[in-house]
């Protein structure tokens, strides 16, 4: 698999020059563009992306926010270089669930380059793995569920439904694993508008509820999703529910 790598920077200077020739000497092929919109939609998605900071962080804040969804879209990884407050700056546009890892400067180029192979070492493993969209507002949510699943799946997160249904325009997941109890767009809403169109209609999807007692469960089933998990079940309990739903789903 050839490794491609989106190197951003509003200049490129000394450091991104010493950067981009490291990933090159590793067998990268590295683009670069400046963190503008009007420059972001001329490059080709790259499955890594590397976010080198400055200055002029503050004012690209719209640019942030379209890098934030193409790497929701196109399931990229994302290195931010910076100091502490750049870093702290661009996470108020693109939250911490999407960075893949971010490092302070003085930066050791070496480690990045490291982390940049072991990155595209994991897309290419990843590319036999089942993709699962984990749907929820709670970041903390996210993060766990990612922790307990990534071993055995391809995990994206999204943290909103539209941010969901954004995704699934572009992207098709071989399960959603959707929060039922999300503030503005609801999970039965989402669930709604997934199967209102016919590209998303026959998507798996199953619930993710904290509430276990009958009438909750029986409000959830009679909305016909795949199934249910609750939030408070183990790891292990969860890896055995879907284990076991796609191996019926495999046995169709």
């Amino acid at each position: 698999m050839e490794k491609e790598i989106l190197l951003i920077s509003d200049r490129e200077s000394f450091m991104t020059n010493a950067i981009k020739d490291n990933l090159k000497g590793s067998g990268f092929d590295v683009s670069f563009c400046s963190p503008y919109v009007n420059e972001l939609t001329r490059i080709p998605a790259k499955p890594i992306v590397l976010l080198y900071l400055g200055d002029y962080v503050e004012k690209v804040g719209e640019g942030l926010t379209f890098l934030k969804d193409k790497i929701t879209e196109n399931e990229a990884r994302l290195f931010v270089v910076g100091s502490y407050e750049e870093i702290k700056t661009a996470k108020g546009f693109i939250p911490d669930a999407l960075i893949t890892r971010s490092f302070e400067r003085p930066l050791n180029v070496k480690e990045l380059v490291g982390a940049m192979n072991e990155a595209s070492e994991i897309i290419e493993a990843e590319g036999e793995k089942k993709r699962i969209l984990v749907v929820d507002d709670d970041p903390v949510m996210l993060r766990t569920i990612k922790g307990w699943l990534e071993g055995s799946y391809q995990v994206t997160m999204v943290n909103s439904g539209m941010n969901a249904i954004t995704y699934l325009a572009k992207n098709k997941p071989d399960l959603i694993l959707l929060d039922y109890e999300m503030p503005v767009v609801t999970g039965a809403k989402v669930l709604e508008m997934i199967r209102s169109e016919v590209s998303t209609a026959s998507l798996p999807v199953i619930f993710l509820t904290s509430k276990g007692d009958r009438e909750s469960v029986m409000e959830v089933l009679k909305l016909k999703p795949e199934g249910y998990l609750l939030k408070s079940m183990t790891p292990g309990e969860i890896l055995k529910a879907l284990e076991d739903f796609f191996i019926r789903q495999k046995s169709r």
